[in-house]
């Protein structure tokens, strides 16, 4: 009979395990972890937390996807995000679902959230919420002093152009570099009814706004000599373009060009 059989016998089977683990523990043999449960177990999926907050960031729409490619590097970062339009529209007790979200994605971040209606009742531990109009640059600004840094800015609001137009006017230039501005429901654009318009053309709405930041991308490509660089085009890095979802980059934008070498005969004379 071996030694081992003998030592089963005389200890038992659930003694042997128990002596087993001890033997680990004694010679630094590390224990498996408990796996997380609840909340834990799916707070690196934005995709599961808006399932679990009820957010239409995931099912009605398919942000979170995107989100989660943009906003990783952010993980385990303190910073401060800005979302305006909280949800629930005037509805007493409704809206939030987002923020707390955004709460449980980035556990070190400050979470905030404005509206044109008070959604107080969504204040807690590190997510804030102010009441204010996207439509009026001074009541952003007053939003935008009392955070102080702005890293991320999301725009889920009204979804009007003009709306949309003014508040990223306002805010971006106050987001810090190496920021990310978010536009969602970018839809409306196309839909008059939203103050939008069925022309694709037509240059009064939010997406022709934001498809000009693609050429101001390309600013130093442009054969005009006479053109003036925008602040976004000097302050865009990079524009994502997603289904009713675009996602901008700041920072310095400012690699330089080659058309001089390369159309040689147009700058001959200067």
């Amino acid at each position: 009979m071996s030694m081992r059989t003998i030592v089963k016998s005389a200890l038992g089977e659930k003694n042997l395990r128990v002596l087993r683990r001890l033997k680990k523990r004694l010679s630094g043999q590390a224990t498996k972890p408990a796996k997380p449960t609840g909340l834990a177990a799916i707070s690196d999926d934005l995709n599961k937390l808006a399932v679990h907050f009820k957010t239409d960031k995931w099912g009605t729409h398919r942000y979170t996807q995107h989100y989660q490619r943009h906003l990783q590097h952010l993980k385990n970062e303190s910073f401060n995000l800005l979302e305006i339009g909280i949800g629930g529209y005037s509805r007493t007790g409704q809206g939030g679902a987002s923020l707390r979200m955004w709460k449980h994605f980035f556990p070190k971040a400050q979470i905030f959230g404005m509206d044109i209606h008070d959604k107080s009742f969504v204040d807690e531990d590190r997510i804030t919420t102010f009441v204010g109009d996207q439509s009026d640059p001074a009541s952003l600004n007053a939003v935008a002093d009392k955070i102080g840094e702005l890293d991320v800015i999301i725009d889920d609001g009204s979804h009007r152009s003009p709306h949309v137009i003014t508040t990223f006017e306002t805010l971006f230039p106050r987001l810090k570099d190496g920021g990310i501005y978010v536009v969602e429901d970018t839809q409306s654009s196309y839909w008059p009814e939203w103050m939008g318009s069925e022309d694709l053309d037509a240059s009064h709405t939010s997406m022709a706004m934001l498809k000009r930041l693609a050429d101001g991308l390309n600013y130093e490509e442009f054969v005009d000599e006479d053109y003036q660089p925008t602040y976004t085009d000097l302050n865009v890095v990079g524009v994502h373009f997603y289904h009713n979802l675009v996602i901008i980059e700041k920072g310095r934008n400012a690699e330089g060009s080659n058309k001089r070498s390369a159309l040689k005969q147009r700058y001959a004379k200067s």
